[in-house]
């Protein structure tokens, strides 16, 4: 076993388990890494599916208290029509219907995606729209609740998650962003925003599951494959809990600089 390909793997799922809870682009930092260092774990196709479902369970632990009620609530409300159930049958609604619009434009856009996709450049500029919509909100309280979302709500929130598509465009921000125009308090935006994720990031892995399973010598990458899936799962689990500590003490600007800086740079040295 090659132990530098094993550092990478795991430095690199660091890097995506950091980087995917938190608005500054997984994806982009990724492919700026490829830009910076010839790194053979770049090049390997199933590597964005392994450390994005790493990043998938981590997200899962953090909430899966919320998750099971939400699951339990759904069904339960389904058989008693109960109103003690109807907030969390609403609520998942509300996820689904957030996540339709990336869904269907993923497919139509996912051609002209691809083409771009390792375009540093357009990261860079990408970048800059981050930090410029961050910049927009930093200061945003909002007041609704998880109880207060609408259907419309969701789907304006879905669609600015239809703009992460574009590669440096950051999810976390998009959909926070989306949602705090949206006068959502920042720990509805938040949570809200996470569960968004969750289905997007279900169906990544299962279009990636076809190149996954045809890769030839795939069993010599078993073990860094799973060394990465772990540390991206423990890194996003952390990297999720401050950024929602961030996100109650109103600190985006914080993100929105570092975009700023990154973009500028990237743009001028890559």
């Amino acid at each position: 076993m090659n132990v530098i390909k094993v550092i990478q793997y795991v430095f690199l799922g660091m890097i995506q388990g950091f980087t995917e809870p938190i608005p500054i682009s997984s994806s982009g930092h990724l492919l700026i890494l490829k830009q910076l260092f010839n790194f053979d774990t770049l090049k390997d196709i199933n590597f964005e599916i392994i450390v994005n479902f790493g990043s998938f369970l981590g997200i899962i632990f953090l909430y899966r208290n919320e998750i099971m009620k939400i699951i339990t609530d759904f069904f339960k409300f389904i058989k008693t029509k109960k109103e003690t159930y109807k907030e969390n049958y609403k609520y998942a609604w509300l996820i689904v219907i957030g996540t339709i619009p990336a869904g269907i434009f993923g497919i139509i856009l996912k051609d002209k995606i691809d083409a771009i996709s390792n375009n540093v450049k357009l990261v860079g500029i990408a970048l800059l729209i981050t930090a410029c919509a961050l910049f927009l909100i930093k200061d945003t309280k909002g007041k609704k609740t998880k109880k207060d979302i609408t259907y419309f709500d969701a789907l304006v929130v879905g669609l600015f998650q239809v703009i992460a598509l574009f590669p440096g465009i950051s999810r976390s921000g998009s959909t926070v962003v989306g949602a705090m125009l949206e006068d959502f308090d920042r720990k509805t935006a938040v949570n809200y925003s996470f569960m968004l994720y969750l289905p997007i990031s279900v169906a990544t892995m299962i279009l990636g599951v076809k190149d996954f399973i045809n890769t030839p010598n795939i069993s010599g990458l078993l073990i860094p494959y799973l060394l990465a899936m772990i540390a991206s799962a423990i890194v996003t689990y952390f990297s999720a809990k401050w950024f929602i500590n961030i996100m109650k003490k109103g600190k985006l600007g914080y993100f929105s600089l570092y975009c700023l800086i990154i973009g500028i740079l990237v743009i001028l040295f890559l």
